[in-house]
């Protein structure tokens, strides 16, 4: 064992793995009930939801271990679970096996582009400023969803404006500014599972005040719908809802938010564990994306949107985590977690709420690398940033951000610095934000 995982030649031991494991599983442990509580917007059960979230976490955790010796762990997206219940099914009108069969797809295109080595080369081609700023969209759209979830933020009588703060009046908004309070101390304390402890809390709070209840056919075991999200996904379902020219365009979008998180992480987590090379390349990485890719493809298949690789893992590297058998003791505790899942009908959004505060928050933080002065930067990275929340559509964000970088350029006379993949991606989104009209003239 000590051989296969190279213990000696990273300097850990049994010991320490078992520990940095249980670690990660303690920070990351949230996500089985804050993913059901998302995806519930779009009709997910919450109780199937949370068992299906464990279960693919914990046999996806457990290959990345195994097969990529790396000290990372997988579970399902946050952000790209937004899309899922807010973008493709409340959004685009696509019913939730549609959205989970656009996932597969992504995920299916995502591992061809690993397997024939491509992946690293779009991911090059995609200026630095663009993928911060996907990342820091995505964290405010969380954050956003998260003070809507809580009652923070409402849409007042008439609309306008389109959405106002309010003061709390109600025991589910106490409960939610209670839960943030407690949330932001525990994480400035270092209190390792500040999340999921802040979440069990503020239930318990919850279910004091009333804002939650316990099921009168509550148990404590799974029965015999605990796995029903299993295989629930419609490949076509996109196709026919959108058309083959938008469906095309939004499963690239998706595949583009999962395809630049993950690089970020994996780089950012072994420059951390002092697995990286001087370069910044991470040694062997074809394997960390390819257990990575084909999580995609698990998450949708079972219904509880794509998994990718956690920033979170970083909190196994700072308990000394270095092999994959840290990946192995948390992919091993998502297992067991499967029989939580049944707290996940109990748990409200009022509880859940904080920490997509808190993780908003944390992705918000990448804009600390972005020049925002470089008008030639800023400006597109603005626009990705600001539309993804405004519009409730991370699609636009994106789209925006990538065709404002190109004609950027062409008007300061840089076109030589565009990448031919650069004008690809932005020529799609053109078509793609002119797909209603092109649709009109098409059936003109």
């Amino acid at each position: 064992m000590e051989s296969y995982f190279k213990f000696a030649e990273r300097g850990t031991t049994l010991g320490t793995e078992v520990r940095a494991g249980i670690t990660t599983f303690m920070v990351m442990a949230y996500i089985i009930f804050l993913n059901p509580s998302i995806l519930s917007a779009a009709g997910l059960n919450p109780v199937a939801g949370a068992a299906a979230t464990a279960l693919v976490a914990g046999i996806m955790t457990i290959a990345m271990g195994l097969v990529a010796n790396y000290p990372l762990a997988l579970a399902a997206g946050l952000g790209i679970n937004a899309i899922v219940a807010f973008t493709l099914v409340l959004g685009q009108g696509l019913s939730l096996p549609g959205a989970m069969g656009v996932i597969v797809l992504e995920g299916v295109v995502v591992t061809i582009l690993v397997v024939i080595g491509l992946r690293e080369a779009i991911m090059n081609a995609v200026p630095l400023a663009l993928k911060r700023a996907i990342g820091v969209g995505i964290g405010l759209f969380i954050l956003f969803i998260g003070f809507v979830n809580g009652g923070a933020i409402v849409s007042p009588k008439g609309g306008v404006p389109p959405v106002v703060p309010a003061f709390p009046t109600t025991p589910g908004q106490f409960v939610f500014w209670a839960g943030l309070a407690l949330t932001l101390v525990l994480w400035v304390l270092k209190i390792r599972g500040a999340l999921i402890i802040s979440i069990a809390a503020t239930t318990i709070l919850a279910l004091v005040v009333g804002v939650a209840k316990i099921p009168t056919d509550f148990v404590i075991t799974p029965g015999s719908n605990t796995f029903s999200t299993l295989g629930h996904f419609d490949l076509g379902n996109v196709f026919s809802k959108l058309g083959f020219l938008a469906a095309v365009l939004t499963i690239f979008a998706i595949m583009l938010t999962d395809f630049f998180d993950t690089m970020g992480t994996v780089t950012g987590v072994a420059a951390e564990a002092g697995l990286a090379n001087e370069d910044g390349s991470v040694p062997g990485i074809g394997r960390v994306l390819l257990v990575d890719s084909v999580a995609a493809i698990a998450g949708g298949a079972a219904g509880i949107s794509s998994n990718t690789t956690y920033i979170e893992s970083a909190a196994g590297v700072a308990e000394g985590g270095r092999t994959g058998v840290t990946s192995i003791v948390t992919g091993i505790l998502f297992l067991v977690a499967i029989f939580l899942s049944p707290l996940a009908g109990i748990v409200p959004s009022q509880a859940t709420a904080p920490a997509l505060v808190l993780v908003g928050y944390l992705m918000f933080t990448l804009i600390s690398d972005i020049n925002v002065r470089d008008m030639e930067d800023g400006i597109p990275a603005l626009l990705t940033m600001i539309l993804m929340p405004l519009t409730y559509d991370i699609t636009v964000g994106i789209g925006a951000g990538f065709i404002s970088w190109v004609v950027i350029k062409v008007i300061k006379g840089k076109m030589g610095e565009v990448h031919l993949l650069m004008w690809a991606v932005a020529i799609a989104f053109v078509i793609y934000f002119l797909k209603d009209w092109i649709s009109l003239l098409i059936g003109a």
